[in-house]
């Protein structure tokens, strides 16, 4: 004997299947990999057009991926930002990172700003600027008074929606396990 199915059924399906399409943001704290590629971080990429694609709350993660002999990334004040100057790697540096994968967490709600201190990066455009907000969403790429660089060659777009199959794939196999009875 065939299964019958209603219109609720049918109906069940259908929310499922958009649920699928369109599922919600991730609760948490989010990863963010500078430039949105596997060594993003490099030479080439727009930084000020990467960082307003996104949005920095506490507690997120700022992912630098690059070859160590060839790049770092210091944590800078402003004004070392502006002026792409550390005086040999000390004035103006919060923090340090070599490893070549340096996993940032932003811990307070403000504005961080990054450069790479090889000769000459900074100044091709090699630095980026976040601002971090309390709340998730609420902060945004570049502070407001940051002027974008003069690199013009754009990262590609962050890709897809993250974690959708940690509860779509299971709400649909419960709808369709249902469906089918």
């Amino acid at each position: 004997m065939a299964a019958s199915h209603g219109p609720s059924s049918l109906l069940l399906v259908a929310f499922a299947s958009l649920m699928l399409l369109c599922p919600v943001p991730r609760a948490g704290a989010a990863e963010h990999v500078v430039g949105d590629v596997a060594f993003g971080w490099d030479s080439g990429i727009n930084y000020a057009t990467w960082a307003q694609e996104h949005t920095f709350a506490v507690g997120d993660v700022l992912v630098f991926q690059y070859v160590n002999t060839q790049h770092n990334a210091y944590e800078v004040t402003e004004s070392t930002y502006r002026s792409c100057d550390t005086g040999g790697g000390g004035n103006g540096v919060r923090v340090k990172y070599t490893s070549g994968y340096d996993r940032v967490v932003l811990a307070e709600a403000r504005e961080y700003w990054f450069i790479c201190d090889f000769p000459g990066h900074c100044l091709g455009g090699m630095k980026v600027a976040v601002n971090v907000s309390t709340g998730a969403g609420g902060g945004v790429g570049l502070p407001p008074n940051v002027p974008l660089t003069p690199n013009s060659s754009a990262a590609p777009p962050a890709g897809g929606c993250r974690g959708w199959m940690a509860w779509g794939l299971p709400l649909g196999v419960l709808v369709f396990m249902n469906w089918a009875r």
